[in-house]
């Protein structure tokens, strides 16, 4: 997921040859999936979203991370992302296994004509700015390999960003699959498509927030292993018109609440994240912080502290 793979669906051939394809990634780190998954505990519909406490209520200014010094005790290895040698799709595995949770963007697109639409999930995909509402998602391989999304997107500057949720998540998983061209994912997976305002593509009705989007422009990214290889186009979109459930959203219009959104998110591999504990945490004020950090010496210069 992501500018991870929605698959290649118009050259199969082409598809056995993309970077990002499944064969040649190969996360899945099992042999028989179903195998594994079937000596794992159930589901538990009984977990609902809870706030704890932080691991330490009484930190103080200057005191650092709440592990009582465990992870100074470890020492780092560097990696150098162009060594000689080192694949790219090692880099890709490293980084969509760190750079986690991961918001998951579900694109739907429409072409211009209507002819097509697509449905398929991006987990490089993030809110960049509220004023106006910015959102980037991240699409692998160049202009030339553009499948069926970035395709849509590009010729209709038009899309849906919805947020996957527990109640969806196979149906949204399942849109990745690597079926030929033409086939709808809407039909192939259940979910319902649900008219929007201000964009041709259909939100997806069983999500509880969707954003309807406006291309505002994209970039296309080189691979600096192999010059001239085109490897990536990042579209940045405009939020114009919001859909909330009307059980999820506030009075006020301006809070979700994730005990209902229960969000969905990607880790490393085929793994995903569920997000059932939250923590609160204020921001600190300045007048409020200083009492306990000038005493302890800890207001210095900038320079002075490196």
């Amino acid at each position: 997921m992501s500018g991870e793979p929605e698959q290649q669906k118009h050259d199969p051939s082409a598809h056995e040859q993309m970077m990002d394809s499944e064969k040649h990634v190969k996360r899945n780190p099992h042999g028989n999936f179903k195998e594994v998954e079937s000596s794992r505990p159930d589901w538990t519909p009984e977990a609902t979203f809870a706030f704890t406490k932080t691991k330490d209520p009484s930190w103080k200014p200057g005191q650092g991370a709440n592990d009582g010094g465990e992870s100074m005790k470890h020492d780092h290895v560097d990696i150098d992302p162009y060594e000689e040698g080192r694949p790219a799709t090692s880099n890709y595995k490293l980084l969509i296994s760190a750079i986690i949770p991961r918001p998951i963007g579900f694109l739907s697109t429409r072409s211009k004509d209507g002819s097509s639409t697509n449905l398929a999930p991006f987990s490089y995909t993030q809110l960049v700015n509220h004023d106006p509402p910015v959102f980037i998602v991240g699409f692998a391989g160049g202009y030339k390999q553009a499948k069926d999304s970035l395709k849509n997107l590009m010729d209709s500057g038009e899309c849906v960003i919805n947020i996957i949720s527990e109640h969806y998540i196979e149906a949204a998983n399942a849109t990745s699959v690597n079926a030929p061209y033409g086939v709808s994912e809407w039909a192939l997976t259940g979910l319902t498509p649900a008219p929007c305002k201000d964009v041709k593509a259909s939100k997806v009705k069983e999500a509880i927030f969707s954003i309807e989007g406006k291309l505002m422009e994209t970039k296309e990214f080189e691979s600096k292993a192999t010059p001239g290889k085109k490897t990536g186009v990042l579209a940045i979109i405009e939020g114009v018109r919001f859909w909330a459930r009307e059980d999820a959203i506030n009075e006020d219009r301006n809070i979700i609440d994730p005990a209902i959104l229960r969000p969905m998110s990607r880790l490393g591999g085929i793994t995903y994240g569920r997000l059932v504990e939250g923590i609160e945490l204020p921001r600190p004020d300045w007048d409020e912080f200083k009492k306990e950090a000038e005493p302890a010496g800890l207001v210095k210069d900038k320079l002075d502290s490196q």
